[in-house]
């Protein structure tokens, strides 16, 4: 059990410098970058169990772009410690923020948590979304509706 709980909360030891490891790239594009369904698990601080779903997040670059497979580093970063989802978004969306400055960010989580799952009101259908938008997604309605929009499109 041990060994389970260190391994749910190893990103503690980890920066965001570490999982980036130098994948910011000079880039002109200057229209939307979704990385959706994102694998998540993360461990809800208050009753110590855990919470899993999906991440979906979005940028608009301003001169640089982010390897892709780092945004499923961050929110990793992020997602391995103790956590709450509405903290865990917003932590997401300011580590992209600041690591590439674009004009703005948008992320999504969808998770089930094992707390009203397996305790309490034993609600086995029941699923969370938070968002957090920052810059352009943030100010222009029309640009968090199409972020919202692709990130429910199915092929």
């Amino acid at each position: 059990m041990a060994k389970a709980l260190l391994y749910n909360t190893k990103s503690y030891g980890q920066s965001l410098a570490d999982v980036l490891n130098d994948a910011v790239f000079q880039e002109d594009h200057d229209e939307m970058v979704i990385v959706r369904d994102i694998d998540l698990h993360s461990m809800c601080e208050h009753h110590m169990v855990p919470f899993t779903g999906k991440v979906h997040i979005g940028y608009i670059p301003d001169g640089k772009v982010l390897g892709l497979s780092k945004l499923a580093r961050v929110s990793d970063v992020f997602a391995r410690r103790l956590q709450v989802q509405e903290r865990l978004t917003k932590q997401i969306a300011q580590a992209v923020m600041a690591a590439i400055e674009p004009k703005g960010v948008a992320v999504v989580i969808e998770a089930t948590h094992m707390c009203i799952v397996m305790r309490g009101v034993e609600k086995s259908g029941a699923s969370t979304v938070t968002s957090s938008v920052l810059g352009v997604f943030k100010s222009d309605p029309r640009t968090r509706s199409e972020f919202m929009s692709l990130i429910h499109s199915r092929r």
